[in-house]
């Protein structure tokens, strides 16, 4: 499925984010970190490749990164942006505070119920490639979820074993959407179709 306009686009958006709503059972088990995350090698560019649809991110469709840096023992400075509908680049700059190992409190100043610096976790990183390539995170309860990459561009190969982790990790392939980057995928579709 190819998504073209602005139309598509909010079509595609809406519609997944309110199947997100019964994307995981009630009964599933809250999203689980891995057993060992080493921040000094996590931190640094990340790319945005798949992400659940959600109301702060549905005008950004293309070229998402994340960037961050470690401050003191337990901080880490958030620096998320996006290229918009409107081809202007938006960011956005927060704290990710780290609760254990690879469980993490994201605040943001400006956004409402987000601007505590300390809470519950809400940044799980439940898939990380043994050499930091791609990692897969979310919230406890995988309505959020984000594939990142420390490249734009990944091989076919490489889609597969990420859609092959989302799923095992109990996300819907068909609800998480591709994020289009300049180098790389040009089209947002569900990363089941990919």
């Amino acid at each position: 499925m190819r998504v073209s306009g602005i139309r598509g686009l909010a079509a595609v958006a809406i519609a997944a984010a309110g199947a997100l709503l019964f994307a995981a059972p009630a009964s599933a088990a809250p999203l689980t970190p891995v057993g060992e995350l080493d921040v000094n090698r996590y931190v640094g560019q990340w790319y945005q490749l798949a992400a659940n649809p959600a109301p702060y991110n549905l005008d950004c469709v293309r070229d998402t990164t994340a960037f961050y840096t470690l401050q003191g023992d337990r901080d880490v400075r958030v620096e998320n942006s996006c290229t918009t509908i409107t081809g202007a680049r938006r960011g956005i700059v927060g704290n990710a505070r780290i609760n254990d190992t690879a469980s993490l409190h994201v605040a943001f100043p400006s956004v409402p119920f987000q601007d505590s610096l300390d809470g519950p976790s809400n940044y799980i990183v439940s898939y990380l490639a043994d050499d930091y390539s791609w990692a897969l995170v979310g919230d406890p309860t995988r309505i959020s979820g984000f594939v990142l990459s420390r490249s734009p561009v990944v091989d076919r190969a490489v889609w597969q074993e990420i859609r092959r982790v989302v799923e095992e990790n109990g996300y819907n392939s068909c609800l998480m959407l591709t994020s289009p980057t300049t180098e790389g995928l040009q089209e947002i579709r569900p990363l089941c179709t990919v």
